[in-house]
């Protein structure tokens, strides 16, 4: 590949792993852009970046290719901005953002004849954020979906294609709307459920304090995604709206229709309902990224001895093998372990069980 330069619109996590992945070719420059000084200190300090500005202008004046790597609400008002700026002939303009269908047809409406846009979302993530949390390694193996609108010149589309191949992520096509509504049924609606059922429960709790010591375990565990960024969520959902509003049409329906077989006392309905959703889920790839970002959880059978997290968390460090949490268990009917330990990925996690494996204790994946 020749000389390229790679401008990247905000050096976050996102931004950031993927001014990493695509340094990995050394013929190619990236430039990053942040409204705050500190993260681009930050980014240059992590070698994510070659060189950093707050001027817009100058991070994208010699680009080949641009990345958008900022919240749904910032990549609009992004785009109003390249169209009055010097950009390269023939540069292409791509986003990273989780909604596509609005973010495509402004890009279509604003952006010069001369500039090709083309949708992106690299569907991986991490329970951290800012540069610091950023890694070459954050979509491999992850769907990164492009979605070009028609009449997309084909040589753009596998320009970028084979650009993003450095992140080994699994680059696949569709259609803007499609990508919003598979989306919104596998990521943005379950954030609107998790968070639904903490605020029920928590209302709950305001009677009867049990409620919050007893969901320490398992719930805690599957209503996780409730903890994220109130506002990104904020914006996410209003741009996603239209299938957001039909799946939970849909998720009303589906909810009265089990409610009903609970209240008409039916056995054999209420055990097929759980046994189907059981199907489609076992029959899910594993521990490939997808819409949500991956647990990388090992559960541990310890003894009450005083030292023994202690002697688990020396025998980890030991060996290099880092943690992101640590977490004691008082209620765990749903899974085998005292001992939760949270790995920065799927490549450490496997490592520390065979560790925990060779020194005999029990390990269990959820």
């Amino acid at each position: 590949m020749k000389r390229t330069t790679i401008a990247v619109i905000g050096v976050g996590l996102i931004g950031g792993s993927i001014a990493l992945s695509l340094k990995r070719d050394p013929d190619i420059r990236i430039v990053g852009f942040d409204v705050r000084q500190d993260f681009l200190d930050k980014a240059l300090n992590t070698g994510a970046i070659h060189a950093g500005t707050t001027d817009l202008q100058t991070a994208v004046r010699e680009a080949n290719v641009i990345f958008l790597a900022a919240p749904v609400e910032q990549i609009y008002a992004i785009l109003e901005s390249l169209r009055n700026l010097d950009l390269q002939p023939g540069v292409i303009v791509t986003d990273a953002g989780s909604i596509k269908t609005g973010i495509v047809n402004h890009a279509i409406r604003v952006i010069p004849d001369h500039v090709t846009f083309i949708g992106g979302h690299p569907m991986a993530g991490s329970h951290k954020s800012g540069v610091e949390a950023a890694s070459d390694r954050l979509f491999e193996n992850a769907y990164y979906v492009l979605t070009p609108a028609p009449g997309t010149p084909e040589d753009k589309v596998e320009y970028l294609s084979e650009l993003l191949q450095l992140t080994r992520a699994k680059i696949v096509r569709m259609d803007a709307d499609t990508h919003d509504q598979v989306v919104g049924a596998v990521s943005h609606f379950p954030h609107i459920l998790a968070s639904a059922l903490v605020n029920l429960v928590a209302g709950y709790d305001d009677e009867n304090a049990w409620h919050a010591r007893l969901a320490a375990g398992g719930f805690r565990d599957i209503t996780r995604i409730a903890s994220s960024n109130p506002r990104m969520w904020r914006d996410i959902l209003l741009h996603n709206r239209e299938h957001l509003l039909q799946i939970g049409r849909d998720w009303s329906k589906a909810l009265e229709d089990v409610m009903k077989l609970v209240e008409e006392g039916n056995p054999d309905g209420i055990e097929q309902f759980f046994q189907s959703a059981r199907d489609f889920r076992d029959g899910l790839p594993e521990r490939k990224t997808g819409a949500l970002p991956p647990l990388y959880d090992l559960y541990i059978d310890i003894p009450d001895h005083p030292g023994e997290i202690g002697r688990i968390t020396t025998l980890l460090g030991a060996k290099q093998i880092n943690i992101t949490n640590l977490q004691i268990r008082e209620t765990r009917e749903d899974i085998y372990g005292a001992l939760r330990i949270t790995f920065q990925s799927q490549y450490e996690m496997e490592k520390g069980e065979e560790l925990l494996l060779y020194f005999e204790y029990n390990v269990y994946r959820r």
